[in-house]
């Protein structure tokens, strides 16, 4: 397994980054997975043995069951891996157990801490963007729990170029920690982020986890054009994430080819892709049982040369948009081709 750099921080990460919201199945999550104390020890460790030392959840997944499996399963092999959560979602009744308050926030660090059974967790994100609260509070309680010691190093996920901007702006001008990572929504399926997001990252140097890189599982060769696909999957009982279908299946078509000629699967090649953007730190897994795992795992054996990458590229451009075609019209008589 090999690892990359996570931002500009110098801390290394696996390639691939287990997630760990198929733990617990409580209330909305029982549509992504359903697994027990035992399912989650079992992948925990099968993920372990192959060399991943990322581990990524939130606490709102499950109530906070997946928190609590997922420090389990870790237990004495917790100061082996890089443990990475999330705040923002609601946790509770309350009308301020939601959001990104200075409150909430150290509130949802401690209670996390006890879930996970560790005294720091090494990446701490926030999972969205709160309208309610300024920006100015909510980096300055993150830098307070980071100087507390209970967090590391922080992140961000699901924002706006212009958000993480001003986020690492404001950071840098008080002298805080600043956002080393995105967690983002990224496939061959769904490459909005280029646009706008990708050119920060890079201009930044800000790390990217890749979440649902096989798009809710639509790109695991099993679905049709016309709907078709197998019963009880999660992208059958929750159509999401929200992706353009003709574009997504005219890459499948290319995958697969590209899957026969090699003698692989489908997904490995779709998670191989992601993982050839230059861009791109990590991708997050979930798997639903140990033969689905070392399926995606596979996907770091998978080499894709200049002329398959090129295929997949372009089957699933994206359509041309202003002002990056003005930019690069303007830019083409200053830059050395």
């Amino acid at each position: 397994m090999r690892t990359r750099s996570l931002g500009r921080t110098g801390l290394l990460v696996s390639e691939i980054c287990f997630g760990a919201m198929t733990f617990g199945g409580k209330g909305f999550w029982a549509v992504v997975g359903t697994h027990g104390e035992t399912e989650a020890d079992r992948l925990v460790g099968a993920a372990l043995d192959a060399g991943v030392n990322f581990f990524d959840t939130a606490d709102v997944y499950s109530e906070g069951e997946s928190e609590r499996l997922l420090g389990k399963a870790l237990g004495a092999r917790r100061n082996d891996v890089v443990l990475a959560t999330k705040v923002r979602g609601r946790v509770g009744p309350g009308p301020n157990q939601v959001g990104l308050s200075r409150g909430h926030i150290h509130a949802s660090i401690d209670a996390s801490l006890k879930r996970l059974g560790t005294d720091h967790v090494d990446l701490y994100q926030i999972h969205g963007f709160d309208p309610l609260v300024p920006l100015d509070e909510t980096l300055r309680a993150l830098e307070d729990i980071v100087r507390a010691g209970k967090v590391r190093y922080l992140g961000c996920s699901n924002l706006a170029a212009w958000q993480i901007m001003k986020a690492i702006g404001v950071s840098e001008r008080h002298g805080w920690s600043r956002f080393d990572s995105l967690q983002a929504y990224y496939s061959i399926a769904g490459r909005d982020l280029e646009r706008e997001i990708v050119p920060l990252l890079q201009d930044q140097g800000v790390g990217l986890m890749v979440w649902s890189p096989l798009a809710g599982g639509l790109l695991s060769g099993k679905f049709s054009r016309d709907g078709g696909g197998p019963e009880g999957t999660r992208r059958a009982a929750f159509d999401f994430p929200p992706v353009d279908k003709d574009r997504a299946f005219r890459a499948v078509d290319v995958m697969r080819a590209i899957a026969a000629e090699k003698g692989t699967t489908v997904p490995r090649v779709a998670l191989a892709w992601v993982l050839h953007q230059a861009w791109v730190t990590t991708v997050i897994i979930g798997a639903k049982n140990e033969q689905q795992l070392a399926d995606n795992l596979g996907a770091t054996e998978v080499a894709l040369s200049a002329d398959e990458v090129k295929r997949l590229d372009e089957a699933s451009a994206l359509p041309r948009e202003y002002p990056a075609w003005m930019i690069e019209r303007q830019s083409s008589e200053r830059v050395a081709k």
